[in-house]
């Protein structure tokens, strides 16, 4: 399970960027080609913010379709998943231009409640 370790990563960096501040809500972007379950990441953020300043953090998550070029077509096209294959014209030759995204893209802090209770 994969989640577990994107959900440590994505702890880790808003830890790190929260300073004294609670965490409300951490909102990431995560492409479909990364195959995350959703269900899987948001059980694995609240075990691994557990004790941290993001514990009880709302994780937002934005999906990104993946978007591609096609060489032979010159088309740009949205494609719902795999074989990933041009949809006007059929080639499997295209270049891969949004769908692997896993970004933590904001954070909403609490910074009148410090981690520290004061």
């Amino acid at each position: 399970m994969h989640e577990l370790s994107i959900a440590q990563a994505i702890v880790e960096v808003a830890t790190r960027h929260a300073g004294d501040a609670r965490v409300e809500r951490v909102h990431v972007r995560i492409g479909r080609l990364r195959q995350v379950v959703p269900s899987a990441l948001a059980f694995s953020f609240e075990l691994c913010a557990h004790g941290t300043p993001v514990d009880g953090a709302a994780l937002e998550i934005e999906h990104v379709a993946i978007g591609a070029a096609c060489r032979a077509c010159r088309t740009e096209n949205e494609l719902a998943g795999f074989p990933l294959a041009c949809p006007r014209c059929g080639s499997l030759d295209v270049e891969v231009l949004r769908g692997e995204e896993l970004q933590v893209e904001s954070l909403e802090l609490d910074e009148e409640l410090t981690t520290s209770g004061g």
